[in-house]
């Protein structure tokens, strides 16, 4: 598991599963989850300073990995 926080599995932990399932069957979903790890792990990055940038740049980042998480979570919900 990673070690940045904000991962998916610790974000919806009732659905470590289903993400799983998910990754493996559906593309769509596969491509969102790569994509929120790709921008948490950017935003990661900026806020312990390995990576620095601006407020507004990391702000924007914030709001796309949001934008993703509430597209996967209705995915997610989808299913229940």
């Amino acid at each position: 598991m990673s070690h940045t926080p904000h991962d998916l599995a610790q974000e919806f932990p009732q659905f470590v599963a289903r993400i799983s399932q998910l990754k493996q069957t559906d593309a769509h979903f596969a491509r969102l989850a790569e994509s929120y790890a790709e921008v948490n792990s950017q935003v990661h990055r900026a806020e312990t300073n390995l990576d620095p940038m601006d407020n507004l740049a990391e702000t924007e980042l914030r709001k796309r990995r949001a934008a993703l998480k509430d597209e996967i979570w209705a995915m997610l919900n989808a299913g229940t």
